[in-house]
């Protein structure tokens, strides 16, 4: 299985490439953890990308697709992987594309998750992140015992400059111009499932596993070559 998830930022996707992932035995390959890395590793790519990240804004083909290529090579990834966060625009899927033919391969199926933009802002802009250990809490959904303060070390809880208010809605903006068009693109191709991403992670990882019917082994587990 060889599979696209898109969807604005807070959609779930992560959550959901994970849970998936482990379901098949197959990587989650997420484009934000990919370049978050390549930040804190301090590389020359990193600190390029930092200055569109802090902006809200997308990161240039030509970096993410090399931080791409780069783990499509691993080991891991020859019998299938779950793509989150990447491709962002047209011109990415055709160079995806492009760089799957090499290896003569290609995407069995790209499934958009649908989330409404009020509900994205509230996930959002309402994560913390430890300072000390990178734990992730919400101020609504997943608070700590005591505001500010990470349960698991003690540390300074903050709001990652990319999850401020301004921020998200400056990168749904980006969204909405650059990878709305990947819907068309990808529905053209017969490759797109739409699934609601309001509800439960339990609720929207049987409509995913469900879009995806035909696709998957009998038992549900495993991926095809």
């Amino acid at each position: 299985m060889r599979l696209v998830l898109l969807g604005p930022p807070g959609a779930g996707k992560g959550t959901q490439a994970r849970a998936l992932g482990a379901l098949w035995h197959i990587p989650q390959i997420a484009s934000g953890d990919l370049l978050r890395a390549a930040v804190q590793d301090g590389s020359d790519l990193g600190r390029e990308a930092q200055t569109f990240m802090d902006r809200g804004q997308l990161v240039p083909d030509e970096l993410v697709l090399k931080l791409i290529a780069e783990r499509l090579a691993n080991r891991d990834a020859q019998a299938g992987f779950i793509l989150d966060g990447f491709p962002r625009s047209v011109s990415q899927a055709e160079a995806l594309a492009g760089m799957l033919g090499r290896t003569h391969w290609a995407i069995d199926k790209v499934v958009a998750v649908i989330v409404p933009d009020h509900e994205i802002v509230q996930r959002i802009s309402g994560r913390r992140t430890c300072k000390g250990c990178n734990a992730m809490y919400h101020v609504k959904f997943e608070p700590p015992k005591i505001a500010g303060v990470c349960d698991k070390c003690g540390g300074e809880l903050y709001q990652r400059a990319d999850d401020a208010e301004a921020t998200v809605r400056e990168r749904l903006k980006v969204y909405e111009t650059n990878t709305r068009p990947l819907l068309d693109h990808y529905r053209r191709l017969g490759l797109l499932a739409q699934v609601d991403g309001v509800g439960r992670t339990e609720e929207i990882e049987k409509r995913i596993i469900g879009a995806l019917e035909g696709l998957l082994p009998a038992s549900g587990t495993g991926g095809k070559a």
